[in-house]
């Protein structure tokens, strides 16, 4: 029976900081050498083994940083198509200094959380931008829900698509023609009209062109953030982004 198991990655970096430099040429080591070097690294990971958990951190931080990077450099090259598509509904303060990207599905759990949140802070603050990217990713009732919503915009206008979006994202139950129905005509919609309206080319080719960006910018869940100079993946509290809109303004 060995007594050494093979270090992975993390481990033998955590070893090999704490190990003299002059330890460091394995290549040079005898298998004796070796086998010594590796008990050596054993007992002090187990004497210390706070040291992985370090080691593990700065990876961590190190891919986060990585991350950011990458964020920033593909939110820079699709910054017009992000912030201006000409199809996207913009509400808000749309001179804000600020704007804020939302990727949205209706039947998101967390985007329903956000929600009263992200109206929250675009109404208190007074200065944000906020732009709606309908992202279905949920299946059928997510489809359902955003084509209805998109088509609304198109056949009835900004006004309507909000209070479209305000009643999509607190629906429950099944989406279908009678609920969808209905909801138009609780908003004083032609609901013919809108359901016709859902099947067309015009709403295929936002819904598209939305999936398409997404996928060039590494987007796969919901709500997914993005702002001027970074993207924020999944849920964030209130004040969180509150700081983020801070953080953007004073970089700007």
């Amino acid at each position: 029976m060995t007594l050494f198991r093979p270090l992975s990655g993390t481990v033998l970096a955590a070893a090999l900081a704490a190990a003299p430099a002059a330890a460091l040429d394995l290549t040079d080591m005898t298998e004796a050498e070796r086998e010594a070097f590796r008990a050596e690294v054993r007992a002090y990971l187990l004497d210390n083994p706070e040291v992985i958990m370090e080691a593990v951190a700065v990876l961590e931080e190190r891919e986060a940083a990585a991350q950011e990077a990458a964020d920033r450099e593909m939110v820079k090259a699709h910054a017009e198509e992000i912030f201006d598509d000409g199809y996207s509904w913009v509400g808000g303060n749309p001179d804000g200094d600020v704007t804020l990207v939302e990727f949205i599905d209706y039947r998101c759990g967390y985007c329903r959380r956000a929600h009263d949140e992200v109206n929250e802070l675009v109404e208190s603050d007074g200065d944000i931008r906020l732009v709606i990217k309908e992202f279905p990713i949920l299946g059928p009732d997510s489809l359902a829900s955003s084509r209805f919503a998109i088509a609304t915009k198109q056949v009835a206008g900004d006004e309507a698509y909000h209070a479209a979006k305000e009643a999509l994202i607190r629906m429950t139950g099944e989406v279908n023609e009678v609920t969808l129905t209905r909801l138009a005509e609780s908003l004083g919609l032609d609901a013919d009209e809108i359901l016709l309206q859902m099947q067309s080319p015009d709403v295929d080719e936002v819904i598209a062109r939305t999936r398409a960006l997404a996928q060039r910018l590494g987007i796969s869940g919901t709500p997914t953030f993005v702002l001027p100079d970074r993207m924020v993946r999944g849920y964030v509290p209130l004040e969180n982004m509150r700081e983020i809109v801070a953080d953007v303004r004073e970089a700007s």
